[in-house]
């Protein structure tokens, strides 16, 4: 394939958002929301949520870990029950045995259960081309398959369409006697319609949540019952599932069962948790009377297990993608991501999967080129980690994936790259607009040394219009400013006003690159607040934390980075200083990501002295530093924390300064403010971050918040919030700082 110019792939990519946001945007807003509320609320009845969570993991580890051994004890198992197990390389062989088994038995009808390694194969495709009749039993399987349209989430696939939607559907595609209108009518109708189905097929295929090693035991976790009578109705009965479906044993599936409900719909347990150990036994549904359940079958049943590898071992070899395997297709990343929210799987999605944890997938089993389309809106901001039963590292996974993509691949081997992601045609690296967010550091220093010529210059008309069409960098989005005077150079001409042998503490004040050369004045506020607690403050020389070229996959850079800030701050963590940080996405590479780029005994010697700065001023407090040394009689405030300080679990501090200061705070019930660093400043996805900020800007607009002064505790949040409500947003410890003047 021919990859298109970056303009024409930017320009496309953002017709294609727009698009989604206007059509199906309202109605996967509401629903990811409602599943994600759900989830919290969920989760909050489990004392024991995170020690589930760990369990989970490990259980998933282990069975990936030994996953061989179990495959062949699988095996055997099931043949000893008198079904069969096909391991299928790819998609085509997996089609291959299904559709030799659907001519050996005449099969005339198939009817599926929802399966998600079934969309990966397309098998319904396959079966359709041999004339075979096969149906979707899912209800929002089957709305898609009468739309003749692709699943826009892993869990509810018509998540996209709403009930007036479906119903015009219905309507047009089957003519009822009376007008379907309510979810009741539309699902009574469905019932009707797929029960006579599933009773005439000679087929019932499903997926598997979990499959058993020790007992071939197949779970089945569904919020409707068609998956049961599929599984049970037709005599030949075939399941299809991916190779790490499978753990060792049925007590191994306790902790699933809590999860997996939760994290998905929100739901305490869904409806429907079917445990079938198939073949030979299997009850039928009786339909000829509904007082009877379940009649014995006389006859024995055929069982056969097909499954998956299709590049699932290669995944299990690979170090950096391994925690693929971990996933349990609950949807938690999907639901809790600010930017699938909006724009849902159609966009935020490859070839089958959708979602955060689609890169993974998509990579490893459709290849490189499918995640390529989507890995970009994955911004890193590190909500899914919290949300994921199983604790897969999804950014990270993102963010190898966008490495290889900038590299041609893992081994370089191909060269499609298309879209934003076309490389540098001499270098094979980035492209261009990566380039440019990724050494933004550069590009910091030298607007810094060349103030105020170089912003006069940037809000030229025609060098923004030149930015947009070269590197796009949406013209309608406002640029920083940068400040002649660093936080740096004004600290070194200042020195410290706290002397160290006077001072409780003596702490390092991180400058990142955005404090030190564009928002001076919260590090100036920073300084004086941790002085007023008797701290003495050094602002050493160091380099940027390497957040600005890993956001943009670029892995190198970001480890030379890191190696770099781990030597400049050595001396200091070697002396006994503590390491505050003013920007929770560069505390999070000193506390998580640097485990990954730096040696294990240097990564742990930083991360144990790193704070958050609010963080610290709480310790100062908790430990007897004068609360009335800091502005106690600030304004009313209306507060967003950052994606990252939540994730990190230190939002908590700054509402617990907050409140020891006796600040009436209003505090945003919106999660993400959509800018995600470059993500926003994107001529492709400017919009769909403005969306995702919108939700934001309307809580932050009502009466009670619309005059308080507006507090954000990242970089990405001031500036988002700036520009949707045209006032200026400050960091907390501005507010704190004894000469503030913000009201």
């Amino acid at each position: 394939m021919r990859p298109m110019s970056s303009d024409t792939g930017r320009g496309a990519k953002a017709d294609r958002i727009r698009h989604l946001l206007e059509t199906e945007g309202p109605a996967v807003e509401a629903n990811t929301l409602g599943f994600n509320q759900g989830r919290y609320d969920s989760v909050a009845d489990l004392e024991d949520y995170e020690a589930l969570k760990a369990e989970a993991r490990a259980i998933k580890e282990d069975a990936v870990e030994r996953l061989p051994e179990l495959l062949e004890e699988l095996r055997e198992t099931v043949e000893e029950n008198g079904g069969t197990v096909y391991l299928a390389d790819d998609a085509a062989d997996a089609n291959r045995y299904i559709r030799e088994l659907a001519s050996e038995n005449e099969a005339e009808r198939v009817v599926k259960s929802k399966s998600m390694t079934s969309e990966e194969l397309e098998v319904n495709e396959a079966l359709e081309a041999d004339g075979v009749d096969v149906v979707e039993t899912d209800l929002g399987e089957w709305v898609l398959q009468v739309a003749d349209e692709a699943p826009s989430h892993i869990v509810a696939p018509a998540i996209h369409k709403s009930r007036e939607e479906i119903a015009r559907l219905f309507n047009a595609e089957f003519d009822p006697e009376e007008p379907l209108e309510t979810a009741e009518e539309l699902t009574m109708f469905a019932r009707e319609q797929l029960g006579e189905l599933i009773r005439e097929a000679d087929i019932g295929m499903t997926g598997a949540n979990f499959i058993t090693a020790d007992s071939g035991t197949i779970m089945l976790v569904t919020s409707e019952g068609n998956a049961r009578k599929s599984a049970v109705v037709p005599d030949t009965h075939v399941a299809v599932a991916g190779l790490e479906k499978v753990v060792p044993s049925v007590e191994d599936l306790a902790p699933f069962i809590e999860l997996i409900g939760r994290s998905g719909t929100g739901q305490d347990i869904t409806s429907y948790i079917s445990l079938l150990t198939p073949p030979v036994d299997s009850p039928v549904v009786d339909f000829d009377d509904p007082d009877v359940a379940f009649a014995d079958r006389e006859d024995d049943r055929d069982f056969h297990l097909v499954l998956i590898d299709n590049g699932r071992l290669e995944l299990r070899e690979d170090d950096q993608l391994r925690e693929t395997l971990y996933c349990i297709r609950c949807s938690a990343c999907a639901n809790t991501c600010g930017n699938f929210q909006s724009v849902g799987g159609h966009a935020f999605g490859g070839e089958t999967y959708s979602g955060g944890i689609a890169t993974g997938w998509e990579a490893g089993v459709h290849g490189y080129e499918s995640a390529a389309e989507f890995n970009d809106l994955c911004t890193g901001c590190s909500r899914c980690v919290e949300a994921c039963p199983v604790e897969i590292d999804i950014p990270w996974i993102n963010t190898v994936v966008r490495d290889r993509l900038n590299r041609g691949g893992e081994d370089g081997q191909f060269d499609f790259l298309y879209d934003e992601l076309v490389p540098d045609e001499e270098s094979g690296g980035p492209a261009l607009q990566k380039r440019l967010f990724g050494n933004y550091e550069t590009l910091a220093k030298l607007g810094s040394a060349t103030a105020p010529v170089s912003n006069w210059m940037a809000g030229l008309g025609p060098v923004r219009t030149l930015m947009e069409r070269t590197v796009g960098v949406d013209s309608r989005r406002p640029l920083p400013a940068f400040q002649r005077e660093t936080l740096r150079n004004w600290h070194e001409k200042r020195g410290s006003r706290v002397s160290a042998a006077d001072a409780n503490r003596e702490v390092v004040l991180y400058p990142d690159v955005y404090t030190n050369y564009i928002d001076v004045d919260r590090g100036k506020a920073a300084v004086r607040v941790l002085e007023a607690l008797n701290v003495h403050v050094r602002v050493p020389d160091v380099p940027g934390s390497g957040r600005a070229p890993l956001s943009q996959g670029m892995i190198a850079t970001a480890d030379e980075k890191a190696s770099r800030v781990y030597a400049a701050l050595a001396e200091h963590v070697d002396a006994g200083r503590d390491v505050v940080v003013i920007e929770p996405s560069d505390l999070a590479m000193f506390r998580n990501e640097y485990e990954k780029l730096l040696p294990e005994q240097s990564f742990e010697r930083l991360s144990d002295v790193s704070y958050e700065v609010l963080e610290y001023v709480y310790g100062l407090l908790e430990n007897g530093a004068d609360p009335t040394a800091l502005r106690t009689d600030g304004p009313e405030l209306a507060y967003h924390s950052h994606c990252q300080q939540r994730t990190l679990g230190l939002d908590a501090y700054t509402r617990a300064v907050f409140d020891e200061l006796e600040y009436d705070v209003l505090e945003s019930e919106v999660e993400c403010c959509g800018m995600a660093g470059s993500f926003g400043y994107k001529e492709q996805y400017y919009e769909l971050s403005m969306d995702v900020g919108e939700r934001l800007a309307e809580q932050f607009t009502t009466p009670e918040a619309s005059d308080r002064l507006v507090v954000a505790s990242g970089t990405s949040c001031e500036d988002q919030l700036d520009d949707l409500l045209a006032r200026d947003a400050v960091h907390p410890v501005e507010v704190l700082d004894p000469r503030s003047r913000h009201h």
